[in-house]
């Protein structure tokens, strides 16, 4: 399943919990590209990441507790 990060809406973000939330929950995303697309989530610009479908549900309930809007692509 693709979703799409669309922004982050915590006061404070935790750079370091978002990176390793997408590197958990994605198949194909390493610790160095996860903090790349880090930066570029909490600048404002929308991240598309690759989840494993029998962890979709966990995966999505870790976004929104980091306060990260998502849309499901497919």
């Amino acid at each position: 399943m693709k979703i799409n990060l669309l922004s982050c809406d915590a006061q404070r973000p935790d750079r370091r919990a978002i990176a390793n939330c997408m590197v958990e929950i994605s198949i194909n995303i390493q610790e160095s590209l996860a903090n790349e697309l880090t930066d570029i989530l909490l600048e404002g610009d929308a991240v598309e990441i690759e989840v494993k479908d029998k962890d979709s549900g966990s995966a999505l309930r870790a976004l929104r507790k980091l306060a990260i809007d998502y849309e499901i692509v497919e």
